[in-house]
């Protein structure tokens, strides 16, 4: 503990009161000094509290912000059907064809265009979009698995129309790919069905792969759909 300052004394007491004077001033100064010293102190707190409340507050917004886009700009899932969901329901449009299911070499001749079934490859064209042409015969076999196939005529669907397409595609069992020579703008197959429509939004194209996509019905039920043959194009 620092003792007390040394009081001065003076035998004159006009100048013993300058002295007692003097002590209480330099007393008053040290106080002030130490409360301008506190006050110095509490201020630099405070802005240190208002310093870390900013940058704190600013990266709380950063991460807010952050999850707020990761919804907004994330891309929306693919749409989803119940495998076999076969009703039996009529939907307008849609043939209905007796087809072979053998294994064969070689180009095969189909009876419709694009084929729905029919005599095809051991090995089943991968499921998934393509932007070029596809083998008949390989993506005849994964309509025998339950897949279903959208094809379209190039000339006559836009990137517009391919993104529709694309929209009601579930995340398997499902091809997507230009058919040149098309006789209708969009054409929807599955194993001995098809829907053909002037266009890619038409809501019927919903409708089949709801009745249709992963049909129990088919003659090789829940096989798999990749895993054999990436056609040109995969994307």
């Amino acid at each position: 503990m620092t003792p007390p300052p040394e009081k001065r004394s003076s035998g004159n007491p006009a100048k013993q009161s300058q002295i007692d004077l003097t002590v209480k001033q330099q007393r008053e100064q040290k106080r002030q000094a130490k409360l301008a010293e506190y006050q110095k102190e509490l201020a630099r707190r405070k802005r240190g509290k208002l310093v870390w409340w900013v940058v704190g507050s600013t990266a709380a917004l950063a991460v807010v912000g952050v999850v707020v886009a990761s919804f907004v700009f994330a891309p929306a899932p693919p749409t989803s059907y119940q495998a076999g969901n076969s009703t039996g329901r009529v939907i307008e449009g849609v043939q209905t064809f007796e087809n072979r299911s053998d294994h064969v070499q070689g180009a095969v001749t189909y009876e419709q265009t694009p084929p729905a079934g029919g005599p095809h490859n051991p090995y089943w064209l991968n499921c998934g979009v393509y932007t070029e042409p596809q083998q008949n015969e390989n993506a005849v076999h994964s309509l025998e698995h339950g897949a279903i196939w959208i094809t379209y005529n190039p000339d006559e669907v836009d990137q517009a129309g391919i993104d529709a397409l694309k929209a009601v595609m579930p995340s398997s069992y499902a091809i997507l790919s230009p058919y040149p020579g098309l006789d209708t703008p969009v054409a929807v197959s599955g194993w001995n069905h098809q829907l053909k429509v002037d266009s890619p939004t038409d809501p019927r194209i919903g409708e089949f792969f709801t009745e249709y996509w992963r049909s129990q019905n088919v003659p090789e039920p829940n096989a798999s759909c990749s895993g054999a043959i990436d056609g040109p194009g995969k994307a």
